[in-house]
């Protein structure tokens, strides 16, 4: 199938670390709760997994910040638990609750029955990576995700989220080869799921690692660096002539800079815990980086957004070189005001150019 060809690269350019006429600008969960459009389009579905498997309505949902936000990438609509649903796990979302899955991973005999799934038990999203890539026809380019394999596992040996990881740190310290084995399983899940969405025509692929600093040094370097590698490793990186770039998020891994660097990502996504000036010399300038904007900021009024949003790009550096992708330092609130937004990505683009050496 023939896609349209992309008119606005820059996100793609500044993530590959070549030269951008300013700092381009997309949020985390930019697609949700915050919209009052998003709130009627789920309604409409009947539930998030209404919206998440029925492609018109992903694409919808994927497309409503655009409409309102002069924003550098759209990002798939999905969620990262898609995947062990497909693994038969029996995704639910509850209200007040949030995820939770049937039948959590706690015994070997549950690690036994863990298999890859068929991708075919994904096509919902794929459908929906074409679907959307026709609809933006052009304007920016679309970034796939997936969660890492750590993050993932954390979710199906727990069963839901959770605040101490009491369940997946106990297999971690009793049974540490049983979570090998899932994160393999994951991983190479992972591998072929983002490779699809590539196929489809996601043009950047992000793996989520949020849970990723809950864990020990040392141990973080075992059981998810090690996985998130993995699936880096096995990615397309290029298609249809153009470089896919890969970004790696781990919130809480700012201590972790250095080896996070060489998982072979071309971009970090960096928490509002890092300065950006220091990560760049503890890197060297190895990758590009993302981030790292308090989403709190969106609740202290339009001169602190504008004030904050200077400091973040003042802290990168030089704006030109590419590099820099601006964004929060984790998903945006649901009880932030659409009209802020609007402050924060105008204030990012005039800033930005205005410093453009």
């Amino acid at each position: 199938m023939s896609l349209p060809q992309l008119k606005n690269d820059i996100l793609l350019r500044s993530l590959l670390r070549e030269p951008v006429p300013y700092t381009p600008v997309w949020l985390m969960r930019q697609a949700g709760r915050y919209l009052p459009e998003y709130r009627a389009t789920r309604a409409e579905a009947g539930s998030f997994m209404g919206l998440a498997q029925n492609r018109e309505y992903a694409c919808e949902v994927t497309l409503q910040p655009l409409r309102r936000f002069d924003l550098d990438a759209a990002i798939l609509f999905s969620d990262i638990l898609t995947v062990p649903d497909a693994m038969g796990l029996g995704l639910g979302f509850y209200e007040g609750e949030g995820p939770r899955f049937a039948s959590p991973i706690r015994t070997e005999a549950d690690v036994d029955k863990l298999h890859v799934p068929d991708m075919a038990k994904l096509q919902y999203v794929f459908d929906a990576v074409e679907l959307i890539r026709q609809e933006l026809d052009g304007r920016v380019p679309l970034i796939g995700f997936a969660g890492s394999p750590w993050t993932i596992g954390c979710y199906m040996v727990e069963g839901q989220g959770s605040s101490d990881y009491r369940m997946i740190k106990s297999m971690l310290y009793a049974r540490p080869d049983l979570l090998h084995r899932i994160l393999k399983i994951n991983a190479e899940t992972t591998i072929e799921y983002l490779n699809q969405q590539i196929r489809s025509g996601a043009q950047a692929a992000m793996i989520f690692d949020s849970w990723g600093g809950v864990l020990a040094d040392g141990l973080f370097q075992e059981f998810s660096l090690h996985y998130t590698k993995m699936v880096v490793d096995g990615l397309i990186r290029e298609h249809d002539g153009r470089k896919v770039p890969v970004i790696v998020f781990t919130k809480g891994g700012g201590q972790w800079l250095e080896t996070i660097a060489e998982c072979g990502c071309d971009a970090m996504g960096l928490d509002w815990t890092v300065n950006l000036s220091q990560a760049r010399q503890r890197i060297q300038d190895k990758v590009a980086f993302q981030g790292n904007l308090d989403p709190m900021t969106m609740f202290g009024g339009e001169e602190a957004i504008r004030r904050e949003v200077r400091r973040v790009i003042d802290d990168y550096g030089v704006v030109g070189n590419g590099g820099h992708v601006f964004n929060f330092g984790h998903g945006i609130s649901r009880f932030t005001d659409p009209d802020m937004v609007k402050v924060l990505v105008d204030e990012v683009h005039s800033y930005s150019a205005a410093m453009h050496k």
